[in-house]
């Protein structure tokens, strides 16, 4: 088990990009959270199978059909366990 934490740019508040990730997360059977920040991007904190972490990698950085990605910043660590399931943060 893996943990990564995205940062993704760009045109990703408004368009429903945290509902489509949730939505996306957890039908990869991943947990953890998507949440905005303050600066317009959006971030996400996932953990779960390497393959499945990556495929969530891959669809965040295009995102949902009306999103514009420009960027995503992403840091892989070890599991910690700590989430149940995939949440959407305010």
């Amino acid at each position: 088990m893996k943990r990564l934490h995205l940062k993704i740019e760009g045109f990703v508040q408004g368009v429903f990009f945290r509902m489509h990730t949730q939505q996306t997360a957890t039908s990869m059977g991943l947990v953890g959270w998507v949440r905005n920040s303050p600066d317009g991007a959006v971030e996400v904190m996932a953990e779960g199978e390497p393959a499945s972490l990556q495929k969530l990698l891959t669809w965040c950085r295009k995102g949902p059909p009306s999103a514009h990605v420009t960027d995503v910043a992403d840091e892989w660590e070890p599991a910690t366990g700590e989430f149940t399931d995939f949440s959407i943060r305010c």
